[in-house]
């Protein structure tokens, strides 16, 4: 612990002016030694959550593995690159693409679909399973097109096929799926109207393999009546309200109270209805959900033992059963944590799952007698998380900066201050020089108060209040008490990427992408754009409170001044592009698809998205963009003069127009379309959104593209 005083006269007979003015207080920093990417690989926990897909490199960037573990070194991809290149300007080779940014990689997402199945098929071979395992996508967990397109041609080689949870789920999942596999399943989820089910059995009707799973009791009457108007053979499912509940917070729709399915006596009336109707035999899956992240295989055993138990008992009552879809719950390690104890980890790999849902299938089926059913699973989290990054730039941050207080500014401090608060600071100088550490609190403590009594009254300046501050935040900090956290500003809405997190206080492993071959010596909260204080990120993987980050480089991003500094979120995949609203009409981020190449640079963007502009997020709150620019147009034509000839309002008129295409969020070292009549050109940049098509090839972006048109006024 540092000496509270360094340069005190004990015999002064005024206070001791210098007792703090001559504090270090600055924590000394402990001896940096050797940093490599391995210490910021276990730092960050890299291959706890991100095996097999995410390593940091020898360059100390964070590397993504697009064929898990069988990506060959020269495969890896090194996400700093890519981000460079999504966000340079064309000029320089890039793509101009604004941060927030989406990193989608859909190798990624091939060898999560691949892996699923081969782990499935090696447990069905082990284990002498007389059928096979064909899964479903729920399309909830990411609608985005190509999301879903991909995994029908991912997965048309193995039947894997979609579901849906919607009307509009299930157009999207009937016209992706008339390129896939014949044979694939369209399950068919949801609470269900006339013209949900109708669409179903047009699905149907269009040789698609659809199911319709009864979610309530009285959707049975819908089914009967509508499918003999249209004349088409529905296949059915039920959903089963199990016994078996997760305890979690994910399983809050599981059990025999949860939001979802028929009770046993429910699904023994629609077995009655179907045996009146003739059409027992269309009865043919059951479907259950225990809750999603099942944290281990125990109780997964006993939930697909108990639903296997109910599929016999449907065969012994007469249905032509066939499939049993097991639901989604197989869950990821967000925290690398390998835990059955938490709602962000879980304590099995993907063979040990499927393995225990083999086993416990087979088991109660060979028990009864009863011949062994496809196994159909709706692993949506388990798919889609590991492909998509969110990257993002931290623009600022608070200051940690030394207080400084000369002598002469103490002596001004000390003249306004009443007996009470001099008392205090003399009791305080004292204990300072007595190296008193409590005495030395109370007594700061206490001088604070009075100080800020004074000034709500009106006795003491804000140049003395912040002398007051500083004062005791040298104390704390010469006494090591001080909160050594930092607030990072990002470029970001949590509102709108990371909702899960302000929603149900979700995790994800969030760290620099880059410089990881420095050790970070600084502890760090994230801050966003939003006007709201629950926009922000304090909470992280591990139980931390705080994420270790480097320090900015310069200003930071926001003025070009400064390095940028990256962070990413990773297994974000999974609905929290769905999910994310329009708070403080902060849009959705920049979108790029990359694919590993052989090329020179080992990648190819294979399609770039900006995120939407501030005219496209006024659309969805009913806004018209159009004829607010033209309000505003009209505005600085009356009020704007340009006697001078210098065409200023038309050159503020294109700077506004400029505005409603740029996207919401801070665009790092540009310079502002509506000042650019200042600088005497009379011209502004404005985005050509047409210059975003898709685009391919290792390079990207020919260099005669230009990103950027210019306008003069």
């Amino acid at each position: 612990m540092p000496a509270l005083t360094c340069c005190v006269d004990a015999a002064a007979v005024s206070p001791p002016l210098y007792a703090f003015a001559s504090w270090d207080s600055t924590l000394p920093s402990p001896p940096i030694s050797a940093w490599s990417p391995n210490h910021s690989a276990l730092l960050y926990r890299v291959d706890g959550w991100g095996a097999p897909y995410f390593t940091v490199n020898s360059n100390g960037d964070v590397s993504v593995r697009p064929h898990g573990v069988n990506t060959l070194p020269h495969q890896e991809i090194d996400l700093l690159k890519v981000v460079k290149k999504a966000s340079d300007p064309k000029t320089s080779g890039g793509l101009g693409l604004q941060l927030p940014l989406v990193v989608r990689f859909p190798d990624v997402l091939k060898d999560r679909l691949e892996s699923l199945q081969t782990s499935f098929n090696f447990a069905i071979q082990s284990q002498g399973y007389g059928a096979h395992y064909q899964g479903v996508y729920p399309v909830k967990c990411n609608q985005d097109r190509f999301v879903v397109e991909d995994i029908v041609k991912f997965g048309s080689g193995f039947r894997f096929g979609l579901e849906a949870g919607s009307k509009p789920e299930l157009l999207l999942a009937m016209s992706c799926l008339c390129k896939g596999s014949p044979d694939a399943l369209l399950v068919c989820n949801g609470f269900k109207d006339v013209e949900y089910i109708s669409l179903a059995l047009v699905a149907r009707k269009l040789h698609l393999n659809t199911v319709i799973v009864l979610e309530q009791e009285e959707e049975l009457d819908i089914v009967i009546e509508v499918s003999n108007k249209l004349g088409v053979r529905p296949i059915i499912g039920l959903r089963a309200k199990l016994r078996t509940k997760h305890s979690g917070h994910f399983g809050s729709t599981s059990g025999e109270k949860g939001k979802f399915g028929l009770t046993t006596t429910q699904i023994l009336r629609v077995v009655k209805k179907l045996q009146q109707y003739e059409m027992l035999d269309c009865l043919q899956l059951l479907h259950f959900h225990i809750g999603s992240q099942i944290p281990c295989t125990s109780l997964l055993e006993d939930g697909v033992g108990e639903a296997a138990q109910v599929y016999c008992e449907l065969v012994r009552l007469g249905a032509c059963m066939k499939v049993i879809d097991i639901g989604g719950g197989l869950g990821i390690d967000y925290d690398g944590s390998k835990s059955q104890d938490s709602d962000i980890s879980v304590a099995y790999s993907l063979q040990e799952y499927a393995s225990a849902v083999v086993q416990a299938v087979r088991f109660v089926c060979d028990r009864k007698g009863v011949k062994h059913p496809v196994i159909c699973s709706e692993s949506g989290r388990a798919i889609v998380s590991h492909h998509s990054i969110l990257v993002f730039e931290a623009v600022s941050t608070s200051s940690n900066g030394s207080p400084q207080i000369a002598s002469l500014g103490l002596q001004y401090f000390m003249e306004k201050l009443t007996e009470e608060a001099l008392a205090d600071y003399r009791n305080l100088s004292a204990a300072a020089i007595r190296n008193e550490y409590d005495a030395c609190l109370l007594y700061a403590e206490q001088l604070k108060q009075r100080c800020v009594e004074q000034f709500k009254e009106g006795s003491l300046e804000m140049e003395q209040l912040a002398a007051v501050d500083g004062l005791c935040e040298l104390v704390a900090k010469a006494i090591g008490i001080s909160d050594p956290v930092r607030t990072y500003h990002v470029n970001l809405s949590v509102f709108t990427s990371i909702p899960d997190f302000w929603g149900i206080g979700q995790l994800f492993p969030i760290m620099p992408i880059h410089r990881l071959d420095e050790k970070p010596v600084v502890k760090g909260i994230l801050s966003d754009l939003t006007c709201d204080s629950d926009g922000k990120v304090d909470k992280f993987i591990g139980g931390e409170s705080s994420l270790p980050l480097h320090e900015l480089e310069g200003n930071g991003g926001i003025n070009g001044e400064g390095g940028a500094y990256y962070l990413g979120m990773f297994l974000g995949g999974a609905y929290e592009e769905a999910l994310g609203g329009f708070h403080n009409l902060f849009g959705g981020p920049s979108v790029v698809r990359v694919s590993q190449s052989d090329g020179p640079h080992g990648f190819a963007v294979t399609r770039a998205v900006p995120g939407p502009s501030c005219g496209d997020v006024l659309r969805v709150m009913q806004h018209e963009p159009e004829l607010m620019f033209q309000t505003l147009k009209h505005r600085v034509e009356e009020f704007c003069d340009d006697d001078d000839g210098s065409n200023n309002s038309l050159a503020l008129i294109n700077g506004l127009a400029c505005s409603f295409n740029n996207m919401p969020y801070l665009a790092m070292g540009a310079s502002c379309s509506l000042t650019a009549a200042s600088t005497g050109n009379n011209g502004y940049y404005y985005r050509k959104d047409d210059s975003y098509a898709a685009v391919g090839g290792d390079p990207v972006v020919a260099a005669e593209d230009e990103q950027w048109s210019y306008c003069v006024a």
